[in-house]
């Protein structure tokens, strides 16, 4: 994982693409005042920037995010379960990586597409790449888990049982839960020409078996698939009494089979028996040309979904050279494609292991999140709201007043009509509980449901057939755009007129999530960003061209140019001699004429801090092209979610909040909404809020020309971590 750079000598770095000793980084200018610095040398304005040495690959960039989620498993500020946490994390995004970004350069090759992004690197090259890091870091993963991790949590009395080491009375615990829960339920397949290979579901468990001798009909032995039943959990808790005092045991199902595989075989003998998984391409393509009912088609893809065409196989280690190649040939995979595990394929499905062991010293203190004055007052939340908006900063402040909100809301007489995006929350959810509750009321309910929000298309499908059910209009948005803005719009009257309110919000309406994931949610009566709120939603299920909106930013149609324009703006304002300072932060960077536009800012004296989670494909650093963009990504406890930005605008600072990162496909692919904060107050609150990210030196690390990322440390300076300190400040302990 890499590391942001460090004002003391103090540094790491860790970076997939290079090794071996790096020159000591320059430190940071942070900001020293409230307008940032002002500008220095002239850059070239000869420069061309679009020149691909100005970019960084996206799909690099992608996977180092994932490798800076791993490097918190050797963290020790995170508690031991939650180290664990973070690599069974870093699985779980390595197996959307391949199935997504890794399977969508491949369908590229094999159609000979050797088209480049801006950074000008062909596919072939982007997955040689890929395919080097990849085995280095997962190789690394094993690692940190069988030398680091399991010694640790044995030392905390967990403890994972190898084969070899159960007692006689486990060894006949697992014989009997292999007879009573595993046999009933296994199905060995054979391969002969009678039983060709089997088609294998995307990431299950399998084993491929050698066989000696003879069966039932007198075949001859050979090999045999033996697919894990996926009806049971893959680690197994001991029973207490097996297991040593106050010491909580797990044994792996994967060892449970390997132990009786000769049962599975009766008379014949096993002769290997090795654990092997499949990634397939999962990314479902629907041609919007070619669909008539967007909810059958997307059916239909995720039946196909699961059969995909491979991308990446795992196999133990120690499995024979031949069986790994007869396994790579089925599945018309190369060796490069092919990734030898030390230990279980599968090892997102042991984040059971958390829901189970009863530690909390083990994991993070828990806490209450906070609610702002304004609400603990108030025994209506849309009363609160009408006296002025309100800001949430979650998880640090609850999520609930925004299923309050809607719960009023569909209770209320009063109340006319909901209007609602979803992307992804639970079919059963208190939203969507809310949303039945308001239809079966007779209140005009509009859902605009996003089917392809991706890995939730089945849940999307089932509450979309949950609210027609229930009475309520379901939208399925527009054909070639995603709907992935976050909005609610209530219509209520009030002393004979109609009042409006809203939610506008950075994040999902998944309560879940909300606890996990940073996010801002405004709720709103303000009569203009309401009257746009209803607009938007009019464009969504309706047809008829753009209406003119006020306030509110959109995709596709004005947002990506007026982001333009701001940053340009904040440009002019620098050649004007003014103290000019942006702050953006997001999930993602990758967009051209983004990246251009803070380039230009950066060479007219703009102080640029980007505060990026995952992806970024600007360079940072180089002299007369970008020297005054400083590159931040903030790794910790929670999911950084939030896309906020601000802009100083010569003392005249505008704060924005929004559904969308700085991506090509949210600019001009999907429905999003950009909102302002009119509320001085709440706005200069974001910018605080902000500030204390440029200041983390704890769980920041900054992106250098180089690409590489170095993890800022404290040093002899007090340490600051973002994340915690605004727990501190929002949340209620519990």
């Amino acid at each position: 994982m890499e590391e942001t750079r460090d004002p003391s000598p103090q540094h790491d770095t860790a970076s997939p693409a290079q090794g071996g000793e790096l020159p000591e980084p320059p430190a940071p200018r942070l900001n020293q005042t409230r307008t940032g610095i002002k500008p220095k040398a002239l850059p070239d304005p000869e420069a061309d920037l679009a020149d691909p040495g100005l970019y960084f690959n996206r799909e690099l960039s992608h996977l180092q995010f994932n490798l800076r989620v791993l490097e918190q498993a050797l963290d020790e500020a995170h508690p031991l379960l939650n180290r664990l946490m973070f690599l069974l994390i870093f699985s779980s995004n390595m197996d959307e990586f391949f199935e997504i970004r890794v399977a969508g350069l491949k369908h590229q090759v094999l159609l000979g597409d050797e088209s480049t992004g801006p950074d000008g690197r062909s596919p072939r090259s982007v997955l040689a790449e890929i395919s080097r890091v990849a085995h280095e870091q997962v190789a690394r993963q094993y690692r940190i888990l069988n030398e680091v991790l399991i010694p640790a949590l044995e030392a905390q009395r967990l403890r994972f049982r190898r084969r070899g080491d159960w007692t006689d009375a486990q060894r006949a615990w697992v014989q009997d839960y292999f007879e009573s829960e595993i046999m009933p339920v296994i199905s060995p397949i054979g391969l002969d020409p009678s039983h060709p290979f089997p088609r294998l579901v995307n990431k299950s468990l399998n084993f491929i078996v050698q066989l000696e001798g003879k069966d039932a009909f007198g075949r001859e032995g050979g090999l045999a698939i033996l697919p894990a039943p996926r009806s049971l959990p893959r680690v197994i808790a001991l029973p207490p009494e097996l297991c040593e005092a106050e010491v909580g045991e797990y044994v792996f199902l994967s060892s449970m089979i390997h132990a009786h595989a000769e049962e599975v075989f009766p008379g014949m003998t096993v002769l290997g028996c090795y654990q092997f998984r499949l990634t397939r391409n999962a990314d479902l393509s629907v041609d919007p040309e070619d669909v008539s009912d967007l909810a059958t088609a997307l059916r239909g893809e995720l039946l196909s979904r699961r059969y995909g065409s491979g991308v990446r196989l795992e196999v133990a280690d120690n499995c024979p050279d031949e069986l790994a190649d007869f396994l790579l040939r089925q599945f018309q995979l190369d060796q490069a494609d092919l990734y030898r595990v030390d230990g279980p394929v599968n090892l997102t499905r042991m984040m059971s292991v958390l829901d189970d062991v009863e530690r909390p010293e083990l994991l993070y203190r828990p806490f209450t999140p906070g609610l702002p004055k304004s609400l603990r007052k108030a025994d209506s939340v849309l009363a609160a709201i009408a006296e002025g908006d309100i800001l949430l900063h979650h998880p640090f402040q609850s999520f609930s007043p925004v299923e309050q909100m809607l719960g009023e809301a569909a209770r209320d007489p009063d109340v006319l009509a909901i209007k609602q995006t979803l992307y992804r929350t639970g079919a059963d959810s208190p939203i969507v509980n809310a949303l039945v509750e308001a239809a079966g009321n007779g209140k005009e309910v509009t859902v605009v449901i996003e089917l392809r929000a991706r890995f939730d298309e089945a849940d999307n499908l089932a509450l979309a057939s949950r609210l027609q059910e229930a009475g309520a209009i379901v939208i399925y948005g527009v054909m070639a755009y995603k709907t992935h803005a976050k909005m609610m719009h209530i219509v209520r009257r009030e002393r004979g007129k109609l009042r409006h309110y809203a939610h506008l919000g950075t994040g999902n309406y998944h309560s879940r999530t909300a606890r996990r994931y940073t996010d801002y949610s405004l709720l709103t009566a303000d009569p203009v960003l309401c009257a746009d709120v209803h607009k938007v939603f009019q464009q969504l299920t309706g047809m008829g061209r753009a209406r003119h909106i006020e306030k509110l930013l959109h995709a596709p149609f004005t947002l990506h140019e007026q982001m333009v324009a701001r940053i340009d703006r904040e440009a002019e304002h620098a050649r004007q001699g003014r103290p000019a300072h942006l702050i953006i932060k997001c999930n993602a960077l990758t967009e051209p004429r983004l990246i251009q536009a803070l380039y230009r800012a950066s060479r007219a004296g703009v102080e640029c801090d980007l505060i990026i989670r995952g992806m970024c494909c600007l360079r940072p650093g180089l002299p007369g092209i970008s020297e005054n963009i400083r590159v931040r990504s903030v790794i910790g406890r929670f999911l950084e979610h939030t896309r906020v930005f601000h802009f100083h605008n010569d003392g005249k600072p505008e704060t924005w909040g929004s559904s969308a990162d700085f991506m090509a496909r949210n600019m001009f692919h999907r429905v999003e909404t950009c909102f302002p904060l009119l509320d001085r107050k709440l706005a200069a609150r974001v910018r605080k809020d902000l500030e204390t990210y440029l200041v983390d030196n704890c769980q920041s690390w900054l992106l250098g020309s180089d690409g590489l990322y170095v993890k800022q440390k404290p040093g002899k300076a007090a340490p600051i971590s973002a994340q915690e300190t605004l727990l501190f400040a929002y949340a209620t302990r519990a």
